[in-house]
């Protein structure tokens, strides 16, 4: 059966995917793509809606992302929010103009029109997200204003014969208090989606298409032991048994003691029907970091010597025709293949694999799955919670927690950093409010006294965050007395440290991760 679709057009905005998810709470199915995707390709798609998303521009400025008039005479419903709403209403005959007054943050909205498809069952005056220095001055023909704020006198229209709404709000955010509703009265009652779209499903058709795909084919899994590559091993074991090898590269950037963790799980003695080799390149990559320090080279080095490893025992293992990789669709997206923001990420071998590797095609069932849903589907397959709800880990591991040179004395720094700060975080309980934590080693030395010695030695930065997605994150409020101890235990403990700093960094404008 084909699944619904409802895709984002993104025109920059920083909520892009925040918009998708929103879209798949509803239990309908949402993609995204730029703003430059033809109309014939979205025809093709046929979609049951389409939303466009915020951006940075103005509209009205030359140059600006638009799209044709035609997007809005499909007879698709059409969702636009913020710089969305106002090229729709350029567009279609609206006026949009700078505002005298800027609106930014939690704003009170008061529903104009009650009865609006949007609006069903949304309380008549409702706190919303605002991020605009612009505003429609004038709603296209066509349309009626059906909310407005005590500075913005369209902070909603919509022409309900052609089911097209504009929002000048944030409804993806959580700031706007009702914001999921309204998606899902778009989603659900707009589009008329039938909201089919879970998890025991698409596990249930995952695993059937693997097989179908795979045939009678050999397949080699990327194994790191992180959410993402198990919970894609176990799927590829449910689909296709002793077909499956899963290679764990042990490159000597993990966390302390993950290497045998790793492998008493899925190993000869775990719980798991899989064919498991480890191999411990710990000095390889070293070797090949040696003095080398700009972030993006190191992730490319981690990854093509990946690559390498797995050619390698592909040839031990006879002839191999697919390669499984647990990407995820925020990895596609911040990899610059899903939507029109900025490229983000590079280290997750997205969109394939240098032109000299030996394998025949790559698979990755989590393609189309966001963190929380890869959980989901982890649970679904009979996944122990506690390796299900294990912390994200980037895959070049330790290599973007230690800025400037990877070195093996760096590494057990931060290893032992580590461990202290996740011990001390779970004995406080932190584990049940923060999204994630660690240590990072920063490349910063400074003078310190320890002991009636003077030292000069590395700065660690502690980091932890609360998120629902991992596309937007706040620092979480760590109690001072755990992060004393954590302090106090890392400096006594950890040699080549006399300094510890808390990064209370947000996303955006910072990433979770330090490089």
């Amino acid at each position: 059966m084909k699944k619904e679709l409802v895709i984002v057009l993104d025109f920059g905005g920083q909520y892009n995917q925040l918009v998708a998810r929103r879209v798949r709470e509803c239990n309908v199915y949402c993609e995204i793509y730029s703003y430059k995707i033809g109309i014939e390709t979205i025809k093709q798609m046929n979609p049951k809606g389409i939303i466009l998303t915020g951006g940075p521009n103005s509209c009205y400025e030359k140059g600006a992302p638009t799209y044709t008039k035609e997007l809005f005479d499909l007879g698709i419903p059409v969702l636009g929010l913020c710089y969305g709403a106002q090229l729709m209403m350029l567009v279609l005959g609206g006026k949009v103009e700078r505002a005298d007054v800027r609106e930014y943050g939690k704003t009170e909205v008061i529903i104009d029109k009650k009865s609006s498809g949007i609006f069903e069952k949304v309380a008549d005056k409702t706190v919303c997200w605002m991020s605009h220095f612009d505003y429609i001055s004038q709603a296209a023909p066509g349309f009626e204003i059906t909310a407005h704020t005590a500075d913005c006198p369209t902070a909603a229209a919509e022409n309900e014969a052609k089911k097209l709404y504009a929002i000048q709000f944030h409804p993806e955010v959580l700031h706007t208090v009702e914001g999921t509703k309204m998606i899902n009265n778009f989603v659900r009652h707009v589009c008329a989606c039938a909201g089919d779209w879970k998890m025991d499903t698409f596990v249930e058709n995952s695993i059937r298409e693997i097989r179908e795909k795979v045939g009678n084919g050999k397949v080699l899994c990327a194994l790191s032991g992180g959410v993402d590559s198990s919970v894609a091993a176990v799927m590829l074991s449910k689909a296709i048994g002793s077909q499956l090898t899963c290679v764990f590269v042990d490159h000597g950037l993990l966390r302390k003691k993950e290497g045998d963790e790793v492998e008493a799980v899925f190993g000869p003695e775990g719980p798991y029907d899989l064919n498991f080799v480890r191999v411990n390149a710990q000095e390889r990559f070293y070797e090949k970091l040696a003095g080398i320090e700009e972030p993006e080279e190191k992730r490319k080095i981690i990854g093509e010597e990946f690559i390498r490893v797995f050619e390698e025992e592909a040839k031990k293992i006879g002839a191999v025709d697919f390669l499984v990789q647990g990407t995820i669709y925020p990895d596609v997206v911040e990899s610059g293949l899903g939507g029109e923001s900025a490229v983000i990420k590079s280290h997750h071998n997205v969109g394939g694999l240098p032109d000299y590797v030996d394998f025949k095609e790559i698979i990755e069932p989590l393609r189309d799955l966001f963190k929380d849903e890869v959980r989901k589907a982890g649970l679904e397959m009979g996944i122990p919670q506690k390796l299900v709800f294990r912390q994200p880990f980037p895959g070049p591991g330790l290599g973007i927690r230690i800025i400037g040179e990877i070195t093996a004395e760096k590494v057990k720094i931060v290893q032992d950093a580590d461990a202290i700060y996740r011990e001390e975080m779970d004995a406080a309980g932190m584990n049940q409010i923060a999204g994630q934590y660690f240590a990072a080693l920063t490349n910063m030395r400074s003078v310190g006294v320890m002991g009636d010695e003077r030292t000069y030695d590395y700065a660690v930065a502690l980091r932890a965050v609360n998120t629902i997605d991992f596309m937007t994150a706040e620092a979480a409020e760590v109690p001072y007395a755990v992060l004393n101890k954590v302090m106090s235990r890392i400096i006594n403990e950890v040699r080549g440290v006399n300094r510890v700093m808390y990064d209370l960094t947000s996303k955006p404008p910072g990433t979770i991760e330090f490089e």
